[in-house]
């Protein structure tokens, strides 16, 4: 199946080399920021033009929305269950699991970082042979106290630096995020791609943006007007109970309650950062062209989960509600149908297994991710019928084609949603006798899973 796809691929497309694989990552993105895809107030047209030439999957999960779990799952095609970066207390990276980039290099791939790096060891350490532009911790000493667009104290990026990969600072480029920081990522990633390596390469692209401290960036500022901005169809003051995240740190970026308009005013920074990044986007979609590199290289793009932003009366990304547990997600490419969109349900570590076929390697044994090749080749059009998705130790959920039950163990509550009449989750049927069944039904799929999983919350009451 491997070697027959990628044939067709290459047939189609008239090449005859293995393609190369850009895969850029966001952070922090909703799944409803770009124009293309409905959004007809933010400004997207590079990721638009991404929408247009390859296949949008339209429920895309991250499963676990936090940065450090999120990226371990991409990197290892596994669930935290298996990779062992689970929640907090249960944090300790399975080191046998081999990683996506370890087996792009084992293949013959040049593999190449750039951007933010947030998962435990280094690049080197994790199969990629060289880096660019890679931002981290450990630039405490250099560290000023800053503020955000608000004139508030920045709480994140605190101390991250750019530097090498055996850590060599350059507090010279800034030390935390900086309103330009998206531009050297791309810098860092052009100058990768003017090379024109002779094997093919995985370029790994990783922004911050729009993750916050949300900074304006350059030549921004009257992008987007406050005061026209349009609330999110399910903006709450306030979220009606404790998720289990009430005294994060990213629900402690605006005061209780969340008030219109600073949710408007944030959401005018939030989508400035997001146009910002698609222009650099461009610029590396551009140094792809120029250098004769597009047709013949796989690009991917997607989030590492979502963000609430005044949804449900929430700020963080610690949620199971659609804004945040889907990301964006796009496969563009040779052979790939373009203009595409899919509604199957699938998860960020479907990617690492996808790119194993698309390319025709072997998909590691390890990987629980399922391969979206057979939807791309018009094969099939769903790979699974239920999704389930988890938060530290105080969230789980389970979808499907139509509904979505979020249990909280710790509270001993649950929320049962109609996505297909509902998809902005306003209306709780869980209460209601109608859906009695709808809900029994779907915990005791819940719990199955949970016990397959071996999940420590085996708490679920029938």
């Amino acid at each position: 199946m491997r070697s027959t796809l990628l044939g067709f691929l290459m047939c189609v497309s008239g090449l005859s080399a293995k393609p190369n694989v850009l895969f850029i990552l966001s952070d922090d993105q909703r799944p409803d920021t770009i124009h293309a895809l409905g959004n007809k107030i933010i400004e997207t047209p590079n990721l638009d033009r991404l929408v247009k030439s390859g296949t949008t999957f339209t429920r895309a999960h991250c499963v676990n929305p936090l940065c450090v779990p999120s990226r371990v799952e991409i990197f290892t095609g596994t669930s935290g269950f298996k990779n062992g970066v689970l929640m907090r207390g249960r944090n300790k990276l399975n080191e046998k699991i081999p990683f996506w980039p370890q087996v792009m290099k084992q293949a013959g791939y040049h593999t190449w970082y750039v951007g933010k790096w947030h998962t435990a060891g280094r690049p080197s350490t994790r199969g990629f042979s060289d880096v660019n532009g890679l931002f981290s911790g450990g630039g405490g000493k250099y560290w000023k106290p800053k503020v955000d667009y608000k004139g508030d104290e920045v709480t994140g990026y605190r101390g991250w630096i750019f530097q090498t990969d055996d850590r060599k600072l350059f507090p010279e480029k800034g030390v935390g995020l900086t309103p330009d920081i998206s531009r050297k990522f791309a810098d860092a990633a052009i100058e990768l791609l003017n090379r024109k390596p002779k094997k093919p390469f995985f370029l790994q692209v990783n922004f911050t943006a729009p993750h916050d401290p949300l900074l304006m960036p350059p030549g921004m500022k009257d992008k987007y007007d406050p005061m026209k901005m349009p609330l999110p169809k399910n903006y709450r003051p306030r979220h009606p109970f404790d998720h289990g995240n009430f005294n994060g740190r990213d629900e402690k970026m605006l005061p209780w309650p969340r008030t219109k308009a600073a949710i408007r005013r944030n959401l005018a920074v939030y989508y400035s950062v997001i146009t910002d990044m698609d222009a650099q986007i461009g610029r590396i979609l551009d140094a792809l062209k120029k250098n004769g590199q597009d047709k013949n290289t796989i690009v991917l793009f997607s989030s590492d989960h979502g963000l609430a932003t005044g949804s449900h009366g929430l700020m963080g990304k610690q949620n199971m509600y659609e804004h945040t547990i889907l990301v964006p997600m796009i496969v563009s490419g040779p052979g790939i149908p373009k203009g595409a969109k899919s509604e199957a349900l699938c998860y960020l570590r479907d990617l690492f297994p996808t790119v194993c076929e698309l390319t025709g390697l072997q998909i590691p044994t390890s990987v629980e991710g399922k391969s979206l090749a057979p939807i791309l080749s018009g094969k099939a059009k769903s790979v699974r019928d239920r999704v389930f998705c988890y938060f530290n130790d105080c969230q789980r959920m389970i979808r499907n084609e139509r509904w979505k039950l979020i249990h909280y163990p710790k509270i001993k509550r649950d929320q049962l949603f109609d996505l297909k009449n509902d998809p902005d989750e306003l209306v709780e049927l869980s209460q209601l006798k109608k859906y009695r069944k709808t809900k029994e039904k779907l915990k005791s799929q819940l719990r199955e899973w949970q016990r397959k999983v071996k999940d420590p919350l085996l708490s679920l009451k029938k």
